[in-house]
């Protein structure tokens, strides 16, 4: 029996003085964990990205929307590119482009959960090109939120600020812009496979 044992020894209380040794021919799952955790991007550094892209989208916005109302609300439209493109500062009480002005504060919410949603996605982070979709969508997000909270006519009410007016189409500003160009991203990464941890799968 004591011979048994010792050839097959017991788990946990190896007989090599503590140290285990795999048997011949399986994996050294120890050696494939740290390969694989190796080959993965930092996480650190994906959510630094989101964040940096987010604070530059908002404070783009900010900045910009500043401006607008300092500057250019209650004056005529600039022209900018001939009949094809204006700046005209109003006032947006519903969602991006002017839609449903009658759902202030549903959109308020709205983007309220849409900001909660991308912390939680941040903890799970690996890909770079989701960092930046996800920056792109918090600081539009943000940007839009900001003027529902602080503006007129009172908080969660508030109407954003407006002014880019392309010809024949909707008057928007530059978190709108953000969260388009994010939700675009978002989409062609899904199409390519590519989730948030950075894994790939194929359906």
């Amino acid at each position: 029996m004591a011979e048994a044992e010792r050839i097959i020894g017991t788990p946990g209380t190896p007989d090599d003085g503590g140290e285990r040794t795999a048997a011949p021919g399986a994996p050294d799952v120890a050696v494939a964990d740290q390969s694989s955790a190796e080959r993965r991007p930092g996480r650190g550094r994906r959510i630094a990205v989101l964040f940096a892209v987010a604070a530059f989208a908002y404070t783009l916005d900010l900045v910009s929307k500043m401006l607008v109302v300092a500057k250019l609300e209650h004056h005529a439209p600039i022209r900018v590119i001939g009949d094809w493109l204006e700046f005209h500062a109003i006032r947006n009480p519903g969602a991006a482009f002017g839609f449903g002005g009658a759902f202030t504060i549903i959109f308020t919410v709205i983007a309220a959960a849409v900001i909660v949603v991308i912390f939680r996605l941040a903890r799970k982070l690996y890909s770079f090109p989701w960092a930046v979709a996800l920056g792109l969508l918090l600081g539009g997000a943000l940007g839009n939120l900001t003027d529902r909270v602080f503006r007129s006519p009172g908080i969660f009410e508030g109407q954003v600020v407006d002014f880019i007016a392309p010809k024949g189409f909707a008057v928007f500003n530059l978190a709108d812009s953000a969260i388009v160009c994010g939700g675009v991203l978002i989409v062609l990464l899904s199409f390519r496979g590519l989730d948030p941890d950075g894994t790939v799968h194929r359906d």
